[in-house]
């Protein structure tokens, strides 16, 4: 697959649940995938978790009258049950059927790409991974990956299938993964499409501690570490950091965010998150961004001053 720098993500779309982000206006959701399509993004990653089935049902509409045939990446793993509770399940019946309702919720014949959400339980990996390896060889599947996995567990879903790519976390915030899995992506040559490049809003320079506090209660960033008071203040200064160097480029401070993922030479592309159409232009050229070595001496910096 040829894969443009930017997907679209779809988490946020799937409106409230365990792990939402608040309330969500389908028609929106469904101009904004029109407006990321007609903009030069070819991919939108979804889940069936996101939203309980939301996220995939408002994918399958939006294609549904697009003139735009866009890859379209799903997940499984994640299962819920009658009232909502979300827990890990890697058995092989399990995973079958997980494809077969992604495959009607999308309303399509073949997933491009289909990827393990979270390695849990771990100790399943391989029955999950052959399980999705036999769906491939029926053709319910193009591709196969894994999301969230450490190298350990990337060798072991190898010895049985190759793995066409991984979805980490990849940010400023988060970059832990820099130091062995994205090196061992690299090397072997698996994709990376990284998650979160602008941490969760929290560097798209329209975060402030006034719209953190208004976010809605059933948002999932209250309850995340990098939203917390004591590193909350440090993030938003990065943030501003990544305003000033937008503005040498008339960029913003979330196209930094995501430009200086994908100088990272293992990282193929960045899923970023939209939910209305106006949020579409403040991250689209982020691909197109050249930071200069000014710009990335004055984050390293930052990084090393405040770790």
């Amino acid at each position: 697959m040829e894969i443009t720098e930017i997907g679209f993500g779809a988490w946020a779309i799937g409106g409230s649940w365990t792990f939402g982000w608040g309330p969500q206006d389908d028609s929106d959701s469904v101009a904004t995938i029109h407006e990321a399509l007609e903009r030069g993004i070819n991919w939108i990653d979804t889940a069936p978790v996101y939203g309980l089935g939301r996220s995939e049902k408002v994918v399958r509409e939006a294609l549904k009258d697009s003139s735009f045939d866009p890859y379209v990446f799903t997940k499984c793993s994640l299962v819920w049950n009658e009232k909502g509770k979300v827990s890990g399940v890697l058995k092989g019946d399990s995973i079958r059927k997980e494809v077969e309702d992604s495959l009607r919720r999308l309303g399509v014949d073949v997933l491009d790409l289909c990827q393990i959400h979270w390695p849990n339980p771990p100790g399943d990996i391989e029955e999950a991974w052959e399980t999705l390896a036999k769906l491939r060889e029926q053709g319910k599947i193009r591709y196969i990956g894994v999301s969230n996995f450490d190298v350990d567990q990337i060798k072991r879903a190898e010895k049985i299938a190759p793995v066409t790519s991984l979805q980490p976390p990849y940010s400023l915030v988060f970059p832990e993964v820099e130091d062995e899995i994205l090196p061992y992506c690299h090397q072997q040559g698996i994709g990376v499409i990284n998650y979160s490049p602008m941490a969760s809003g929290l560097l798209s320079g329209k975060m402030s501690k006034e719209r953190f506090a208004s976010l809605p209660a059933d948002d999932w960033r209250h309850k995340s570490p990098h939203f917390a008071k004591d590193r909350l203040d440090r993030n938003l200064a990065l943030a501003e950091l990544l305003k000033e160097i937008g503005k040498e480029h008339s960029r913003t401070a979330g196209e930094v965010a995501i430009a200086w993922t994908l100088l990272n030479p293992a990282v193929t592309a960045a899923i970023v998150g939209m939910r209305s159409p106006d949020q579409v232009d403040g991250v689209i050229h982020a691909a197109d961004l050249e930071l200069t070595e000014d710009n990335l001496q004055a984050i390293q910096d930052f990084l090393a001053e405040n770790p």
